[in-house]
């Protein structure tokens, strides 16, 4: 008669410690990659940072910090050149992010509405724009207007940034649109809406965390843009982006610290709300806004 006999423990004990250091090597943080990282961050921020501090300075100088003081915020508060660009940009920036949202909306429901080829095709066109570099949009912009006879102002501007901007809208909605059950505007349309009410009344209302942060954040890129402003602008009234630049070719001025400064903390404050709103309406947000999630 054959006795089975127990499986040794050993065996497993044996794997178990010959297991352990693999584990303890692949818990292993990168010091490499993570000193290369805070190296990145640091020359990236490092720079804003030290405009952020020399806006409170108390003396004109931009290499030795004095004391903390709001004079250069005054000095911009009573500046009418760099008050007058800033109203300016403001109505780009109002102009450009009703426009783009509009027409990107439209644009959104048709290429997700629209099954053919055309349709398709259409939805890769709208993709150029994001990969196209900006100077390239600029210098074609600035060729068309004057191929056309239109004087650069602060009108073309505006076209430009509406043009420029569609995509962004169109890639932030899409996403949202294709998310909707179409089952939902058929059933309103049963119950006697037109096919526009049933958009108005049941499509639109859905989509309006997408359509409010798309806004808000097309506001806080236009009103930062300076490659599509300096090629489209004309001589007077300037966006103030432009106008900084124009003020910093002369040497860089404290006061030009304060206005990047208060533009850093309000296109920050912007794009903060709106990756923040889509979660006031209890629905996603954060990073899943920009991917398109």
């Amino acid at each position: 008669m054959t006795l089975l006999r127990a499986p040794s423990p050993a065996l497993p004990e044996r794997t178990t410690a010959k297991a352990r250091p693999r584990r303890g090597r692949a818990q292993r943080r990168p010091r490499a990659l993570i000193a290369v990282t805070a190296l990145f961050f640091a020359l990236l921020y490092l720079p804003i940072a030290v405009v952020g501090l020399f806006s409170f300075n108390s003396q004109k100088s931009l290499t030795v910090f004095e004391g903390f003081s709001l004079r250069w915020y005054r000095a911009f508060a009573q500046d009418d050149v760099l008050l007058s660009s800033l109203g300016t940009s403001l109505r780009i920036s109002l102009v450009a992010m009703a426009g783009s949202v509009l027409l990107g909306v439209a644009l959104a429901l048709g290429l997700v509405r629209c099954r053919t080829r055309l349709g398709s095709l259409a939805g890769l066109i709208m993709l150029v724009p994001l990969i196209t570099p900006e100077i390239v949009t600029g210098v074609a912009s600035m060729l068309l207007f004057k191929g056309l006879g239109v004087p650069l102002s602060t009108g073309t501007v505006m076209l430009a940034e509406i043009t420029f901007s569609i995509s962004y809208v169109t890639v932030i909605l899409r996403s949202r649109v294709a998310a909707l059950n179409p089952e939902v505007e058929e059933a309103a349309m049963d119950l006697g809406a037109t096919r526009w009410q049933a958009v108005r009344l049941v499509t639109l209302p859905a989509l309006l965390p997408a359509v409010l942060a798309s806004a808000v954040l097309i506001f806080a890129l236009v009103f930062d843009d300076f490659v599509l402003a300096y090629f489209t602008t004309g001589v007077d009234p300037q966006p103030l982006s432009v106008r900084i630049y124009s003020a910093i070719r002369f040497g860089v001025q404290p006061t030009i610290n304060a206005v990047g400064t208060l533009m850093l903390a309000g296109s920050i404050a912007l794009i903060a709300l709106a990756l923040f709103i889509p979660r006031l309406f209890g629905r996603r947000g954060g990073l899943d806004l920009l991917s398109g999630k």
